[in-house]
């Protein structure tokens, strides 16, 4: 039998709509598990560790939203205003600052990658792209580390929502990040199939895969079995619900905003409240070479204000905060100085990013850097320091060592440390 595996984004579709059925008994046994996994949704709620990520691919202008230099050369037209927590933010995010309380800006970012990929790789990860070595993403890495605090879940632990995440690296493809639409829709993948002939389907592909993982051994067959399970679970399981954003109300759709992001915002939080540990939303666009500031006026900073202060409200009216990291940033920020375009470029040495919830302390700017915004002038905080913070805060021991395909030990959050002015 041949396969098409999936690449470090995730599963492919061709991989996903080949295997999607399973045998009668697996789903049997889903659907028959379906009105217990009802009855106890609000159990289920009750003390799990989540992370939220805001990704911003391209690069976001933090010294234009979380670190401004009124002022100086390379200080913009935008200006600081306060907030509910002790750190002042651009004037253009209103709502995210009545939510300041709850996160914490850190502003002496200095990482070592101001190219996309490698920053996209190195800020997932934790580690510098390598040739010879896949590594998880935080998205794989705390789905596996927090599964075992629901084991109800059906849906996949692992959701990144309009666009692709980092993938799982050595942790192997059961861990790789399930991609929907802000609309909680499988990408280009036609589901209506009547009973019968779904059920005739799925007994076809169990008995080939069968004799595929008795031909095939080692960890290929294993985790491709893992994959089909999970495939099987998902398509008959009560807790697909979580998807139907559209069942939200007319007005908390328009809090969060009806663009993608705010969409997509809003079925994080319905997919947190369901009990899945990892879910990523993506808001690309930030790659400003040109017309910085008009464009972070116009478009950006509006989105991201909106969707992003309503998560935040909403978690916290839930009592899902406590236990929910949020995680905002990029792949690197973008020059003090602006360029003839009236843009930003690439900047990797001194920049900022987000973060709050579960364990993380709300309401401080930690960090600085220099009064144009050209070097960080306190203690650096790198990738692996910001993934051991967050680790801590949800309780996942950084003494964890993972053990890599070529039998490498690997610590979790590449050995980082963790910011301590923001845990307990």
């Amino acid at each position: 039998m041949t396969s098409t595996w999936k690449t470090p984004s995730g599963m492919s579709r061709r991989h996903f709509m080949n295997h999607l059925a399973g045998s009668t008994a697996a789903v049997s046994a889903a659907m028959t598990m379906g009105g217990a996994i009802q009855a106890n949704a609000e159990e289920m709620r009750k003390n799990r560790k989540s992370a939220i990520m805001l990704w911003m691919g391209g690069g976001p202008p933090t010294v234009d939203m979380w670190d401004l230099k009124p002022g100086a050369p390379t200080g913009g037209p935008f200006r600081p205003i306060s907030t509910s927590g002790n750190a002042q933010i651009c004037e253009h995010l209103p709502m995210v600052a009545k939510q300041m309380h709850n996160l914490s800006v850190v502003r002496s970012m200095s990482t070592r990658e101001a190219d996309h990929n490698r920053g996209r790789y190195y800020m997932h990860t934790g580690f510098v792209p390598n040739p010879n070595i896949e590594h998880p993403s935080y998205g794989s890495v705390i789905s596996h580390e927090l599964i075992d605090q629901r084991p109800e879940l059906e849906i996949p632990p692992f959701v990144t929502i309009g666009g692709a995440s980092a993938g799982p690296g050595f942790l192997g493809m059961a861990w790789s990040p399930f991609a929907v639409t802000s609309s909680g829709r499988i990408r280009n993948l036609d589901m209506k199939l009547d009973d019968a002939r779904l059920r005739q389907r799925m007994a076809a592909l169990q008995e080939i895969e069968s004799g595929f993982a008795a031909r095939t051994k080692g960890l290929p067959a294993g985790e491709h079995g893992k994959v089909l399970k999970k495939t099987f679970d998902l398509m008959t399981s009560s807790q697909m619900e979580a998807f139907r954003v559209e069942k939200e109300d007319e007005k908390t759709k328009e809090r969060y905003g009806t663009n993608g992001f705010g969409q997509g915002c809003l079925l994080a939080r319905r997919l947190v409240e369901a009990g899945v540990p990892f879910v990523e939303v993506d808001l690309g666009g930030w790659d400003l070479h040109n017309n910085v500031h008009q464009t972070l006026s116009t478009t950006k900073l509006p989105q991201l204000d909106k969707a992003m202060s309503a998560l935040v409200e909403d978690l916290e009216q839930r009592g899902l905060l406590q236990d929910t990291a949020i995680i905002w940033m990029g792949e690197f920020g973008r020059t003090p100085r602006i360029n003839q375009n009236a843009g930003r470029d690439h900047w990797a040495r001194s920049w900022s990013c987000v973060v709050g919830g579960a364990g993380i302390k709300g309401g401080l700017a930690v960090g600085e850097t220099s009064s144009d915004g050209t070097a960080v002038e306190s203690e650096p905080f790198s990738s692996e320091d910001l993934m051991a913070t967050v680790c801590e805060g949800l309780g996942i021991g950084l003494d964890t060592i993972f053990m890599s395909k070529n039998r490498r030990p690997m610590k979790i959050a590449n050995g980082g440390k963790v910011i301590r002015e923001l845990v307990a």
